[in-house]
């Protein structure tokens, strides 16, 4: 009796690109975001070590001060709740005053509670990272037909209402940023605020800007968050009221 061979065709799956790849893998295509690698991660590595966060685990927040001109990384392993202040840069370049941007052609920098939209790997200003301006506070906030946009923590050091670096700087920010989405973090926070809102230099402020009465009641609003943050060093579950105030739960 003969054996019975029954031959099946061989199948192979391919998959897709995207599905063989990962987000730090699509950035690696770009020769500023290699130039950034060769730079930047060993720095960064160990800077993750010191406060025993590892870049695989990464996740970050970054908080930005207008009168102070400066950006904080914060930091932690995506299984802990709570950051902790990782690193302080400088901003290179400042536009506009005190107070939040409500119009295309005002020169201000946005100050509120946003997240990275987008990345550039190929920008103009060598990197940047997209804030989402204007945000559904500043709709309802604002009266204006063209509230404008493309609001960047970038590199180049110029400015017209964004966040510049140098970009030797916006190497590492960038460098943590894509780590962090790597991770899984699709949305990394960003908070803008016109001044560290400790409650003496909140008086101080407030009492210059008293005539100002909108501005007064919009920055009590975020010092509402700012107590918050720095208090619980979480992020901040925010809701928008109709008439724009931030609402945190």
């Amino acid at each position: 009796m003969k054996e019975l061979i029954i031959l099946l065709p061989l199948i192979f799956i391919v998959l897709p690109t995207s599905a063989q790849s990962n987000f730090l893998d699509d950035q690696k295509k770009y020769s500023r975001v290699r130039t950034a690698i060769s730079e930047k991660e060993q720095i960064v590595i160990s800077n993750l070590t010191r406060d025993s966060i590892e870049i695989d685990e990464f996740n970050m927040l970054i908080i930005a001060y207008k009168d102070e001109g400066e950006v904080e990384i914060f930091a932690k392993n995506k299984t802990e709740s709570t950051y902790k202040k990782h690193i302080t840069y400088s901003i290179c370049s400042k536009s506009g005053n005190l107070g939040p941007k409500r119009k295309q052609g005002d020169y201000q920098v946005p100050e509120g509670f946003y997240f990275i939209d987008r990345f550039n790997p190929a920008s103009r200003f060598y990197l940047s990272l997209g804030i989402n301006y204007p945000n559904l506070s500043d709709k309802r906030k604002s009266e204006a037909t063209n509230l404008g946009g493309d609001i960047f923590i970038h590199g180049s050091c110029v400015t017209i209402g964004c966040l510049p670096m140098t970009d030797d700087i916006i190497k590492e920010i960038y460098l943590y940023a894509i780590n962090a989405r790597n991770n899984g973090q699709k949305r990394i926070p960003v908070y803008i605020f016109p001044y560290r809102m400790a409650q003496q230099k909140f008086i101080e402020f407030t009492t210059y800007y008293s005539s100002q009465t909108d501005l007064i009641d919009f920055w009590s609003n975020l010092k509402l968050g700012y107590n918050k943050f720095i208090l619980e060093k979480k992020e901040l579950n925010i809701v928008i009221s109709k008439t724009g105030d931030y609402i945190y739960k």
